[in-house]
């Protein structure tokens, strides 16, 4: 197993199958890139389902033990279950994805190995999740997350961006999850600096402090300082038995430098670029014609080149604002 300077091992990868998207979200910084007519062969910017295997075949060597697929929507490829199923055993493999696809191939994805899934969904209303997500794949969404439950991944996990369009609805997810067995709900925090909008944003602690009036259980994960929150609906909490109740976890890495030094993912991009950190585009590492010595040196490289995101490569100015650590601008220096 790898380790960076930072003393952070990497025991997963994030690998994007495509910058493909059916829905257009507005918090999004690649709304509407390329083809979105449904499930397709890889294109011609896309990795092939040989080059995602060898990789990963690749990073088993060093001891990785988890791969989420992501996109774009990566179930816009219609090799998703041929690449899942050549994922090497040793690895829990997750993904990321709209749910508008889940109907119909949920089944075949957890026969090829698909272990876990995070679904987005930003509104439970139809006409709020229409102008977020400029979709109207509300009910497909809906009915992905009920065939993903009856495939037998659960806890299904809800992913929730939380900014200014969705603030106002965090209390009826919170219900949502709570009153429905197998559901888990994750909270995200905007990150303005990387979207352009930065009047969307709000602050996350008010929401950690309403989940923790409301909270029976809350729980304190060291790694990257999350907390998780147990809700009971009002109906739960007043009967004796134990009727259950919803997790609710918030990911806040700004203003939290526990977050990324506690990083321990390396990303892929749809290209086939390495890439240490989500956040940045100046440390992308190509990994060539993609043979495995390619692969190997690629990835010794990037990992040997990480940098915690907040705290090191971003740091406050005496204005209290973030902006990029002197150390690391360079030629190619782009957030």
């Amino acid at each position: 197993m790898l380790t960076d300077e930072f003393g952070r091992e990497v025991t997963g990868v994030r690998v994007s199958l495509t910058d493909r998207c059916n829905f257009d979200c507005v918090y999004c910084h690649n709304e509407g890139l390329g083809d979105t007519r449904g499930p397709m062969d890889p294109q011609n910017d896309e990795m092939s389902a040989d080059d995602v295997v060898r990789f990963l075949e690749v990073a088993a060597e060093f001891d990785v033990d988890a791969v989420k697929f992501t996109g774009g929507e990566p179930m816009l490829r219609q090799d998703l279950e041929e690449i899942i199923e050549r994922t090497p055993d040793q690895m829990e493999v997750s993904l990321t994805t709209n749910g508008s696809f889940l109907p119909g191939r949920a089944e075949a994805l957890v026969d090829a190995g698909l272990e876990r899934v995070n679904v987005s969904q930003d509104a439970l209303d139809p006409k709020d999740f229409a102008a977020i997500t400029k979709s109207g794949a509300y009910d497909k969404v809906l009915e992905g997350v009920e065939a993903a439950l009856e495939a037998g991944l659960d806890p299904v996990k809800l992913n929730m961006v939380v900014f200014e369009h969705t603030a106002g609805y965090v209390p009826e997810m919170v219900d949502h999850v709570a009153e429905n067995d197998g559901l888990q709900l994750q909270l995200i925090e905007y990150m303005p600096e990387l979207t352009g909008k930065p009047e969307w944003n709000i602050d996350i602690q008010r929401v950690h402090d309403w989940l923790e009036e409301r909270a029976d259980e809350v729980e304190h994960r060291e790694m990257h300082d999350r907390k998780r929150y147990w809700i009971s609906t009002d109906e739960q909490s007043s009967s004796s038995d134990d009727a259950g109740g919803g997790m609710v976890e918030i990911v806040d890495p700004v203003e939290n430098p526990t977050f990324c030094a506690n990083c321990h993912r390396v990303r892929v991009t749809h290209e086939g670029y390495l890439k240490g950190c989500l956040n940045r585009n100046d440390d992308l590492k190509p990994m060539g014609e993609m043979t495995k010595p390619e692969i190997r040196e690629a990835y010794r490289e990037v990992v040997a080149n990480r940098v915690p995101y907040y705290g090191e490569y971003m740091v406050k100015n005496g204005d209290g604002e973030w902006e990029v650590n002197d150390k690391y601008i360079g030629e190619y220096a782009e957030i």
